[in-house]
């Protein structure tokens, strides 16, 4: 396989402190194997339901050790952190958004400012105000990321991507697929690096 057909499918929501962590480490990954990321954005509760399973933040003692954890991951890697105060929310009207400009240039910049806003600036993403301004500095008018995010098409989709995910195996975000190989979370990445390259 050379550079140029390596991909890796990466499958995530915003609401995953775990798939920021990964967000923040794809360009160099990109850099170290040139490969191409196929963002898969779904929704985590979704995910859950298809699959049996659960956030980690269900067992009180697992999820104060988990953010912990991600903390000491983020300070490795030179990642700013902040346990978003407004968290849990309910992340379906960003992740709709997300699926509906997957292939638009502006994706990129709409997503590093979701996850910045969630992750690192303690911002409320169940606030349509809040939205607004994310996807204004992304370069997306609000009411076309409006009109977008709420096309019944987009809905089904995010349904579909979730169900999906499970059905390949998935049970949990950051979930990477290189080929049919599955890698979860953030701290698998260097298994993805070697699935990349071994190609």
């Amino acid at each position: 396989m050379t550079s140029q057909e390596r991909t890796v499918e990466f499958f995530f929501d915003v609401i995953s402190p775990a798939s920021y962590l990964a967000w923040k480490q794809l360009p160099k990954l990109v850099e170290d194997t040139g490969a191409r990321i196929i963002y898969r954005p779904m929704f985590l509760p979704g995910l859950f339901k298809e699959a049996g399973s659960s956030s980690p933040i269900t067992v009180p003692n697992k999820g104060k050790w988990l953010f912990h954890d991600l903390r000491r991951y983020a300070k490795r890697h030179g990642v700013k952190f902040w346990m978003n105060e407004h968290f849990p929310i309910n992340s379906v009207h960003v992740m709709r958004g997300l699926l509906a400009y997957v292939d638009d240039p502006r994706f990129v910049a709409l997503a590093d400012g979701f996850m910045d806003a969630m992750w690192a600036d303690n911002r409320n993403l169940a606030d349509a105000g809040e939205i607004s301004e994310i996807v204004s500095a992304a370069g997306i008018d609000p009411q076309e990321y409006a009109s977008r995010s709420t096309d019944p098409a987009i809905k089904q989709q995010l349904i579909e991507v979730s169900a999906e995910a499970a059905k390949r195996g998935a049970f949990g975000a950051p979930t990477f697929f290189v080929g049919k190989e599955m890698h979860w979370g953030q701290d698998r990445m260097d298994f993805v690096k070697e699935a990349l390259l071994a190609g």
